[in-house]
């Protein structure tokens, strides 16, 4: 592996998602804001919000992987991603994720109707990780 280069692995409870060693930047969304890291960069542990994790290669193909919040662990050679679910473009069902995010928008709209907090604020989660899916499909296949 060259100094410029670093592994990033994405786990689930479901298993490993992602796994490459030739990875040259990886930018994600935490809950302290954007952030991009490289080689060598000071060891970190991070918050993941829900949003794609864009993953750059040094011949500059990227990759994305909807993350649906977790932690990144990075140790300045490993970066290690937790996360709650995660999924690579390829392995996404777009017309699923569509209709995910259809159901949302009508549950929110009920919960917005009947004044239901908690069924309002579950409804937005599954409308951000379904939005989330639908960008990370459509960055990598260019839809």
């Amino acid at each position: 592996m060259a100094d410029s280069q670093f592994k990033v692995t994405i786990i689930t409870p479901d298993g490993t998602v992602y796994d490459n060693d030739a990875v040259t930047m990886l930018v994600m969304n935490t809950s302290g804001g954007q952030m991009g890291i490289m080689a060598n960069h000071v060891p970190l542990i991070a918050a993941l919000e829900i949003s794609t994790v864009r993953i750059k290669h040094s011949e500059g193909t990227d990759e994305v992987a909807a993350v649906n919040g977790g932690i990144i662990q990075f140790d300045g050679h490993d970066a290690l991603i937790a996360a709650d679910s995660a999924e690579m473009p390829e392995a996404i069902d777009v017309e699923r994720a569509k209709k995910a995010k259809e159901r949302s928008e009508a549950a929110i709209a009920k919960a917005k109707k009947n004044n239901q907090q908690g069924d309002l604020a579950r409804a937005e989660v599954h409308l951000k990780r379904a939005i989330n899916r639908l960008n990370a499909a459509s960055k990598q296949r260019g839809i």
